[in-house]
This record gives structure tokens, C-alpha cells and sequence, in this order.
């Protein structure tokens, strides 16, 4: 085999250097190191639960997606009209990791259902921090147990910190007639949004990543529960 010592090798003319014929295969060495010669998408990392992020070799840069957990369905004592939980906030960041070794990832686990009247339980926060950069995407609120019909009862949802696009949740539920789907997130459809639909219909969980529980009107039965966050990091040369 040849070796050819050169500084550089750049074309003859126009704008396209090709390095070797039909069926070629141009390889660098495994000591080498590359800019711009080996680019593009090169891996993804999904994060379901809370962990650490490690830079794989030579990615340079990332886009980050983070997903925040969705706000569990409220309960009620009777007949009346418990809301549904709020979809959790989304973030979306594009980041140069040159420098950035490790981050730690948080994912937000989404409310639980609740079987009696009470403050329904909020999803928690999802999170990229890598010392320099903080992404957040907020969870969603618990849903609103209504004491008489005329009460309008609305959260808001999670909001999105620290990406190029933030976007909040979707709102719970809001007056006794709501009867449908609330609490969508960015990555997941909310459960039913009940009031005085019949005991015998199911609760519905929300579905997906973030979004936000059903309500449950009446006693005895437990309420949807939130969905859980989710981060995910795409990886580019």
C-alpha cells in the first residue's frame, strides 16, 4: 500500500473534489479526526426516566426535546364535575456540545389519579442541565373538582423554559359542560374531559408523553392519572 504525505489536496477546477473511482471507499484513519468530512444525524438518545447524558464521540451538536409529565384528573364526592389535569410544558433547543461532556436529565413523572375529592397531584418538571444551559418543560397542574355547576375551574397548563420553541400544555377542562378532550401536551392526547357523564364509563389515563388525566365526577372511582415526560436528544456530527 502507498502512503502520500501532503498539507493539503484541493480540485483542479470547478467546485467538486472526488477521491476515488466507482466502488471506492474512503475511510480515515482510526487516530484521525474529521470537520465537516463526516456530518449530519448520527444517533439518538430517548430518556423515559431520569439519568445522565454523555457526549458520544464526535458529536458536535444536539437537539434537544424536552417533554414535561401531565397533571392527574381531579375526583369529587357526587355527581359534579371534576376537571381533567393540564398538559405539561415542551421545550425544543438546538445546543453546541463541543464543550458540554454530560448533562443531567430529569424526566417529569405525570400526576397520579385520585379516588375522593382533594388537590389532584401536578406532573412534574423534565429537565436538561448542563451546567451552562437549562431546558425545561414545567409539568402540567392536577385538574379542578368543581362544588357546583356554575364554577369554572381552569388551570393552565406547563410551560416550556429555555428552548428556541417553547410551548405551553394544554388547559384542563373549564366549566361544568366541558365534555371532551383537555389537557393535550405536545406529545400526548389528555384523557376525558368528564362532568355528568355516567359512573360506568371508564376513566381514561392521558396518553402519550405529558398530557394530562381525566376527571373523575363521581365517588368511589380514581381519577385518570397524567402522562409521564419524556426527554429526547438528537445527535449530530
Amino acid at each position: 500500500m502507498s502512503t502520500l504525505n501532503v498539507n493539503a489536496i484541493d480540485k483542479e477546477s470547478g467546485s467538486t473534489l472526488t477521491l476515488g473511482g466507482s466502488g471506492t471507499q474512503v475511510t480515515l484513519h482510526a487516530s484521525a479526526t474529521s470537520s465537516g468530512f463526516d456530518s449530519g444525524l448520527a444517533s439518538v438518545q430517548t430518556f423515559t426516566s431520569s439519568g445522565t447524558w454523555t457526549r458520544p464521540s464526535g458529536i458536535t451538536k444536539v437537539i434537544i426535546e424536552v417533554q414535561g409529565g401531565g397533571g392527574g384528573g381531579a375526583s369529587d364526592n357526587g355527581s359534579q364535575y371534576a376537571h381533567t389535569g393540564c398538559g405539561g410544558g415542551y421545550a425544543k433547543k438546538f445546543l453546541d456540545v463541543s464543550s458540554i461532556s454530560t448533562a443531567t436529565i430529569t424526566v417529569g413523572a405525570g400526576g397520579a389519579g385520585i379516588a375522593v375529592a382533594g388537590t389532584p397531584n401536578a406532573g412534574g418538571a423534565s429537565s436538561w442541565a448542563d451546567g451552562t444551559n437549562t431546558v425545561t418543560g414545567n409539568g402540567g397542574n392536577g385538574g379542578s373538582p368543581n362544588s357546583g355547576s356554575s364554577a369554572n375551574r381552569s388551570s393552565v397548563g406547563g410551560t416550556g423554559v429555555g428552548g428556541d420553541i417553547n410551548i405551553q400544555g394544554g388547559p384542563s377542562s373549564s366549566d361544568y359542560n366541558d365534555e371532551g378532550n383537555f389537557g393535550m401536551s405536545f406529545m400526548g392526547i389528555g384523557g376525558a374531559g368528564w362532568t355528568s357523564i355516567a359512573a360506568s364509563t371508564a376513566v381514561k389515563d392521558g396518553t402519550g408523553y405529558g398530557s394530562g388525566g381525566g376527571g373523575n365526577p363521581y365517588s368511589g372511582q380514581t381519577s385518570g392519572s397524567g402522562a409521564d415526560g419524556i426527554v429526547i436528544v438528537w445527535e449530530y456530527k
